[in-house]
């Protein structure tokens, strides 16, 4: 039994029946980050043994008798981002390198109480700050799919993990785009819960309106899965929803879009558009049409204008929050000899603990809040984020949710947009609106591109506290597509995570 081929939902089964423990699946799943990390590079920190321990809990607490989840004994992988107790926190960044926090994030501690196997830190784009995971202080990571190709960002580790069969499952964060983007290149799931519907407790901040963390996935049922055991009220953060969680579980298992009106964003495709991959999206819109829903054009006009809002508003957030980094209290201090001042400190601490893309937006963020300039750029692009908001109002009234391509290319070669921030930041085209907006967003794989052999992803928007509606268009469509090829993933196209084809020269070269 391969045990590291089993989706989410397979393993809860197995475990539960008694036919696999919990160790035997963490000891499956570490031996294959063992066999290919040093290739793919998805984690920043293994935590092997305390995964084994996790995992022998678990087998304990189940033959005890004790009542468990549907994700005990089920491995996961988690960005470095979120707090962990016993584990260290980088944000991929030198400035926290080694940094043990004292507590753990509240995403964390959902987790460890779900029964969940955390199997270790992935790797990230520093302070989640990128589109390639190439931002990454430790290197970068590379897409299962082609070692020569990203895995997107700023979640890429995860989402690389979850391709490269090295985790079932993976959490992630969004702020524009961080989950949904690195699904789609990478060819599997990824959700974007509605702000405020997880917790950021522990979450360690880039831009405060617009994290969200959620899950990754090979299957919509293991993304639901996961999306339950991680979302809810959390009275400790304060933009937290105090309301249930969608039944996102019952939806993805519902799988029904007869009579569901969906809504194609006219302003989210055309010029720069990869033409495999507005084939793969139209071609599952189709899909869905076939199924019973009722498809119709919708125009969002201030949609164009979400990249260049975005990119005021997210710097000046962060610019804010990693005040905090001062070398004073934690992490990386350069400089500390004696007769540097404070200041001269802080100063050499920062231009050697940040990478280049961090202060480049602590730049922008600054200048964008400074005095005299603050209502020509912050405040302009508050306005905008506002007419944003009332296009996706005026939407809803039309449509039960809408679509749109989740990128506008399939993963481009590692260091091919390095030098060239702004063709870097198109790769969230799509995605930023949801998160300006506040409503919630998941990728799901639609096929492959003609031109490359690489994932596409079909992008699902629906209104605040209505992920249910996504799992029920997703799974939908992923069970129409399925059909349609006759694989259970769109990964399995390629073969990947059989023995090593996809380290070979024909799929893009050892790394």
């Amino acid at each position: 039994m391969e045990l590291t081929r089993k989706t989410a939902a397979e393993l809860s089964a197995l475990l539960a029946g008694g036919e696999v423990s919990a160790e035997e699946v963490t000891a499956a799943h570490l031996d294959r980050i063992a066999g290919c990390d040093d290739r793919v590079h998805a984690f920043l920190h293994v935590a092997a043994d305390g995964a084994v321990a996790a995992a022998r809990e678990v087998d304990r607490r189940r033959a005890a008798g004790d009542e468990l989840g549907p994700l005990a004994g089920v491995p996961v992988a988690l960005k470095d981002v979120f707090t962990t107790i016993g584990a260290p926190t980088t944000c991929g960044s030198r400035i926290l390198d080694g940094w043990q926090p004292p507590y753990d994030a509240t995403i964390t501690r959902r987790l460890r109480q779900a029964g969940a196997i955390i199997l270790g830190k992935t790797n990230m784009d520093e302070f989640a700050m990128g589109s390639s995971t190439e931002n990454s202080a430790f290197g970068p990571t590379r897409n299962p799919w082609n070692l020569s190709r990203v895995p997107g960002g700023s979640s890429g580790g995860s989402s690389a993990a979850v391709a490269a069969y090295q985790a079932p499952l993976a959490v992630g964060t969004d702020t524009g785009g961080s989950i949904r983007q690195p699904a789609s290149v990478c060819g599997i799931v990824g959700t974007k819960p509605t702000y405020g519907g997880s917790s950021r407790y522990g979450l360690v901040a880039f831009a405060s309106s617009l994290d969200t963390p959620g899950p990754l996935a090979r299957t919509v049922l293991d993304a639901a899965l996961l999306h339950e055991a991680i979302c809810g009220y959390d009275p400790m953060d304060s933009t937290s929803i105090d309301a249930p969680v969608p039944p996102v579980v019952a939806a993805a298992r519902q799988a029904d879009v007869s009579g569901m009106r969906i809504g194609v964003v006219t302003e989210l495709s055309g010029e720069g558009y990869q033409p495999g991959v507005m084939a793969r999206f139209a071609e599952a819109v189709e899909l869905l049409e076939s199924l019973g829903a009722k498809v119709t054009e919708v125009s969002c006009p201030n949609f164009r204008y979400a990249l260049p809002a975005y990119y005021l508003i997210a710097p000046s957030e962060c610019s804010s929050n990693l005040a905090r980094f001062d070398a004073m209290r934690y992490g990386l201090r350069v400089g500390d000899d004696g007769s540097a001042g404070a200041e001269e400190v802080m100063s050499l601490t920062r231009e050697a603990g940040f990478g280049d893309e961090v202060k480049r937006r602590i730049i922008l963020g600054a200048y964008a809040l400074s005095s005299g300039y603050y209502d020509a750029y912050y405040g302009k692009a508050q306005q905008v984020r506002t007419l944003i908001i009332r296009d996706f109002e005026a939407a809803f009234g039309q449509a039960d949710v809408l679509v749109s391509p989740v990128t506008p290319t399939t993963a481009f070669g590692i260091g091919e947009r390095a030098d060239d921030p702004m063709a870097m930041y198109l790769a969230d085209l799509c995605t930023i609106p949801s998160d300006l907006a506040g409503n919630a967003a998941i990728s799901v794989p639609c096929g492959l591109a003609s031109e490359d052999g690489l994932p596409a992803g079909l992008q699902v928007m629906a209104p605040v506290m209505a992920d249910d509606r996504l799992y029920r268009v997703a799974a939908a469509a992923e069970a129409a597509l399925t059909e349609r090829w006759g694989h259970p993933l769109i990964a399995e196209a390629k073969g990947l995570g059989t023995s090593e084809p996809w380290f070979s020269g024909e799929r893009g070269g050892s790394a």
